[in-house]
């Protein structure tokens, strides 16, 4: 019999164990050992059954239990050593606190911003709050616990969705299947965000037609962050608003399009309601993660419109304080809706009614060549309303600059203004108790946790003094927990696809936990190539089943739903792993999660990353299996490429030349994968010497934790994020009142309107010790004296900056590893009305060597460079040949 309706019954605490509730609703128990243990205590079978999810767990434990627990003088003191524990955490001075410097005036400001908005369409933090459905999700998730580890005045911003992203099953033959269990917000880590009388907070969109859309906000504490989830399932809402937040990244292109307003204009009116409700400080800064949450920007513009700001200078105070990253290396990842969908829900009729639409519609224009006129980018306009722009990894950075180069006309990829900040992982989510044990014997327990959080590489350091035998005893270790792991939800997976418990008698054997194991989990877009290593069935057979050296294999992964060619990738996997040859060698395990990870990344030995390069921005997955010690075995792309070294793991061979067909880099690198793992890998794994023991594969198990361990830390992220780009937002936030901010606007469209005036006339270079002797060779160590005339219209020196630019040439005399050199004003205007500028240029490098000159607009309150994209570039009358011969 079915119920016509549900409601959650919440348990009465005694007075004594009030704090349990607190230590549930916060998820520092996520990562915090210690209260982990203490929930356990309380029922350790329900704790197993809730999954470790302390709301669930004290929804279900006894009257009778709790009686007993309240009486438990044992117990109470534990919880009130974990209570204060959260306590301290909460409230004490950390790093941010410690760093950001100021005093009591207005003068002497902190060079840290107040608060800091976090927008992103996903948060991964725990398994108990399904918001996620891969990398960006844990991310966003573990840069928000970062952030509280260090005190950073945050404040997260999502969408909660009721039936998160979806649950994974296999059917008898393989196949992927999904299914969208109903979320119940009040029986999840959240709390709804109220009004002063009790009423829940709300927001509100207008929508076309004279509908509108509205949201409750949530409240998930994650540590000493809050994370707002906006909800779209209340009543005032008809069906197809409340529908709006049902799922992650599911439905049309205008559900989509919904839920990307309801984050960024939705969110930046929850973040209002919370700060104005809680005295939370006012964000200085908005960080939008990915372009799902840009039209952020749209209504902080309409907020500066309100104050009397035009639409130009509101665009430039939002810019000033606004900081975008990107997690996407290809243009098929960005969200692009059709332009006249996106004019609709915009303007008169809808919302932002007091934001031009024409205006909305022009930041998301693809103005490049091969852009389509006709679609609205989300990730264009993220870039046009941020001053500071990023991607996850060093490649990525050159790849989103290459990217988005045209948007920046005239500037080579290098010069566009995207930076990069490497991601990181919060290593006390990820690492093993085990591994943080084993440090805490070596340095102590609060050294060893703020070396995880935190970073410190003196702390690190301290693992080459852990002797080999307990560095393999604890691999081993990890190991044989994986193996119990997986046999168990093997069995579970094996009993959804129908089997009989006559038939799973070989699960037993699954797994050896003294065998080389490799792990590889992800999402199965194809770039991803979750199949690879079947590309010659017989070579990986030979491998798995080696006499004296063999390999295991887990494998873990989610198609997306509309994905029917990654759910083929899915069950071709699956079929290989169903061959009773290989089925104790190889496993694929469904409905992977963070649950699932944190058994995963731990327990095996290398972690296999295959990507297509370069279309892995970062890849995190990889990063934690080496905070467990893990080894990595992969491509050179995201951040393995920027710190891979021999010393902990092996780079992939790529054929990834524009001659090569698909079909033959493929073979091309599978066939180097088995001949690492054949020739590399497994003989360091098994080479036990007089000890017993494997001492070179021990020693880079300890390489990779003493030097990579502080490189990957979301820490060190999230600190680069505050101190490279949150406190220049920041600054620059402050220097825009609404009277510089006008003054800003209104030189840029000045300078815009007179740019076609603007040209390099004549360029003159002597050699200063030698001025008539100038040719196509020039000696190391002399000076150039340049000589500069210029046009600059109606505009004046102070405009703009003329620079020398400088660096060898290759072939195409293409300038490669330029400097510039600004040259300063020198006369003017003549009788033409040009400008003279010079100054001298050193020859610092041997080899073929040439300059060009060029003209910028510079303004104090922009960052120099390409912001306003314009650059004028001499023709070639302009004057000499540049190219230089150095000797």
């Amino acid at each position: 019999m079915k119920a016509i309706r549900r409601f959650t019954v919440r348990p009465v605490l005694p007075e004594p164990l009030r704090p349990l509730s607190d230590l549930a609703r916060n998820l520092r128990w996520s990562w915090h050992t210690e209260t982990r243990e203490l929930f356990q205590t309380v029922d350790p079978e329900g704790w197993q059954s809730c999954g470790g999810d302390p709301v669930r767990l004290l929804g279900t434990v006894s009257a009778a239990r709790l009686t007993e627990l309240a009486a438990d003088r044992r117990f109470l003191r534990r919880l009130a050593t974990v209570a204060d524990d959260l306590d301290d955490y909460l409230h004490g001075r950390r790093w941010y606190q410690a760093n950001s410097g100021g005093g009591r005036t207005a003068a002497d400001a902190p060079r840290f911003p107040a608060a800091v908005a976090y927008f992103s369409p996903e948060f991964g933090v725990t398994a108990a709050l399904p918001q996620y459905s891969g990398g960006l999700g844990i991310l966003a998730g573990d840069h928000l616990k970062a952030a509280s580890d260090l005190g950073v005045p945050l404040i997260g911003v999502g969408l909660l969705y009721r039936h998160g992203y979806f649950r994974q099953s296999l059917s008898r033959d393989g196949w992927q299947q999904e299914h969208y269990p109903v979320l119940d917000p009040n029986e999840l880590p959240v709390s709804l965000l109220r009004e002063d009388d009790g009423t829940p907070a709300r927001v509100s969109l207008a929508l076309p037609g004279g509908r509108s859309l509205h949201a409750h906000i949530w409240v998930a504490r994650v540590g000493r962050v809050p994370l707002l989830m906006l909800d779209s399932d209340v009543e005032e809402n008809g069906p197809g608003e409340r529908d709006v937040t049902d799922r992650l990244y599911g439905g049309g292109s205008e559900h989509r399009l919904l839920q990307e307003m309801l984050l960024g204009i939705g969110g930046v009116r929850a973040v209002r309601a919370y700060c104005r409700l809680t005295d939370h400080p006012e964000p200085e800064v908005f960080h939008t993660n990915e372009g799902h949450a840009g039209f952020l920007g749209l209504e902080r513009i309409r907020e500066l419109g309100a104050y009397g700001l035009d639409f130009d200078a509101a665009l430039e105070a939002v810019r000033a304080g606004t900081v975008f990253t990107t997690h996407t290396p290809v243009p098929a990842g960005i969200d692009r809706f059709d332009r006249e969908l996106v004019a609709r829900h915009f303007g008169e009729r809808a919302e932002l009614p007091g934001v031009p639409v024409e205006k909305v519609l022009q930041l998301g224009m693809e103005t490049y060549p091969g852009g389509e006129p006709n679609l609205f980018n989300m990730a264009v306009m993220g870039l046009r309303l941020a001053q500071r722009a990023n991607g996850v990894s060093k490649l990525h950075g050159a790849v989103s600059r290459s990217m988005f180069a045209g948007l920046w006309p005239g500037f080579d990829s290098a010069e566009v203004p995207i930076t990069s900040v490497t991601n990181g992982v919060h290593a006390p989510t990820w690492v093993a108790p085990e591994v943080l044990g084993l440090g805490a014997r070596q340095i102590g327990t609060s050294r060893a946790e703020d070396a995880l959080s935190v970073g410190g590489s003196d702390r690190w350091d301290a693992v080459a003094d852990i002797p080999d035998s307990e560095i393999w005893e604890l691999r081993r270790s990890l190991r044989e927990q994986l193996v119990t792991e997986v046999r168990a939800r093997l069995r579970a997976s094996w009993r959804q696809r129908g089997a009989g418990t006559a038939e799973l008698g070989w699960i037993d054997g699954v797994l050896d936990p003294d065998v080389l194991t490799i792990g590889f989990a992800r999402r199965v877009p194809s770039y991803k190539r979750l199949t690879l290593m079947l590309r010659d069935r017989d070579r990986l057979m030979e491998l798995l089943l080696h006499p004296t050296r063999p390999v295991q294999i887990v494998v873990a992964g989610k198609a997306h739903p509309a994905d029917d060619s990654g759910k083929k990738l899915v069950r071709e996997l699956v079929r290989f792993a169903d061959d009773p040859r290989v089925r104790h060698r190889i496993v694929f395990l469904p409905d992977y999660g963070m649950g699932m990870a944190q058994k995963l990344y731990p327990g095996c030995d290398v972690w296999l990353n295959n990507p297509l390069r370069p279309l892995e921005a970062c890849g995190t997955s990889g990063m934690k299996a080496a905070l467990n010690g893990g080894l990595n075995l992969s491509v050179l792309d995201g951040w393995w490429d920027e710190w891979f070294e021999p010393d902990f793991g092996w780079a992939i061979p790529t054929a990834d030349g524009s001659a090569t067909d698909e079909d033959r880099r493929d073979e091309l690198e599978a066939a180097a994968l088995y001949s690492l793992i054949e020739n590399q890998v497994a003989p360091r794994f098994y080479d036990s010497g007089s000890s017993g023991l494997p001492g070179r594969w021990i020693e880079m198990v300890r390489r990779t934790l003493t030097s990579l361990g502080p490189k990957v830390l979301a820490g060190r992220m999230v600190r680069e994020y505050v101190e490279r780009l949150y406190a220049p937002a920041a600054q620059a936030h402050r220097a825009l009142d609404a009277a510089t901010a006008q003054e800003l606007a209104a030189w840029k469209a000045r300078v815009r309107d007179c740019w076609p005036q603007v040209a390099v006339d004549h360029v003159e270079a002597l050699d200063q010790a030698a001025p008539a002797a100038l040719a196509a060779t020039a000696e190391l160590g002399s000076t150039l004296a340049l000589r500069v005339r210029v046009a600059l219209g109606a505009l004046q020196p102070e405009d703009v900056e003329v620079q020398a630019v400088a660096g060898r040439v290759d072939s195409d005399d293409a300038i490669r590893d330029a400097r510039t050199f600004p040259l300063k004003p020198a006369g003017g205007p003549d009788l033409e009305g040009r400008w003279m500028f010079e100054g001298p240029l050193e020859l610092e490098r041997t080899g073929p060597f040439g300059y060009t000159v060029r003209i910028l607009p510079s303004h104090r309150l922009i960052p120099a460079g390409a912001d306003l994209g314009l650059v004028a570039l001499p023709t070639e009358t302009a004057g000499e040949d540049a190219g230089l011969l150095m000797r």
